[in-house]
């Protein structure tokens, strides 16, 4: 055997094992960026189906004499704003994260003046229709907690896997770049005052 042709053997098995090695990195890297864009999509669903029941929750309302027309009117606008503000999967930046989330606050804000003012009016408060959409939206707003926190875990997941050396090295070399995680609203942190008074 000749001598020259070890080197060359150990050589080309050091390249053979980086090879691997960076594709193995790369095609986890791509399998735990997709598992985290397909959490967002179920955030974004559970968000639709929040949006689809305040809309029948509105036209249940509005069919209550003398109910406050600006209550209403705020719902309707903060909705058309949640709605009109959406996030591509493959464009998940922390501003376009933040965007979202304000006018998603801005709809749970005004949801919740909606269902305060409801207290005021006994007939929708007895009304089978407004309690069955009142517990399903309940229930969804659980499915979003929910969709956020499994988001924010496989965002994780994605985050170490990208951002541990030598990992770290490969993932800029690739393109992978840290995802945003959902984040709890400013001032949430704050216990809220709770007025009974009608």
């Amino acid at each position: 055997m000749k001598k020259w042709l070890i080197p060359v053997i150990v050589i080309a098995i050091i390249a053979f094992g980086i090879y691997n090695w960076a594709v193995g990195f790369n095609n986890t890297a791509v399998t735990y960026e997709a598992d985290a864009k397909t959490a967002w999509s179920n955030v974004e669903s559970s968000y639709q189906r929040r949006n689809d029941l305040i809309g029948n929750l509105v036209k249940t309302v509005q069919g209550a004499a003398d109910f406050e027309k600006s209550t209403l009117t705020a719902v309707i606008e903060a909705r058309a704003k949640a709605t009109s503000t959406t996030i591509d999967a493959s464009n998940l930046t922390a501003d376009n994260m933040a965007q979202f989330q304000q006018a998603q606050s801005g709809l749970s804000g005004a949801l919740s003046k909606l269902l305060v003012s409801v207290e005021r009016y006994p007939e929708l408060k007895a009304n089978q229709n407004f309690l069955e959409l009142q517990s399903q939206l309940e229930g969804t707003e659980n499915r979003i907690n929910i969709a956020r926190d499994r988001f924010n875990e496989k965002v994780n997941i994605y985050d170490i896997h990208t951002s541990k050396f030598p990992g770290s090295v490969l993932a800029g070399w690739f393109g992978f770049e840290e995802m945003p995680r959902y984040k709890a609203d400013p001032g949430s942190e704050n216990a809220t005052d709770v007025n009974f008074d009608f």
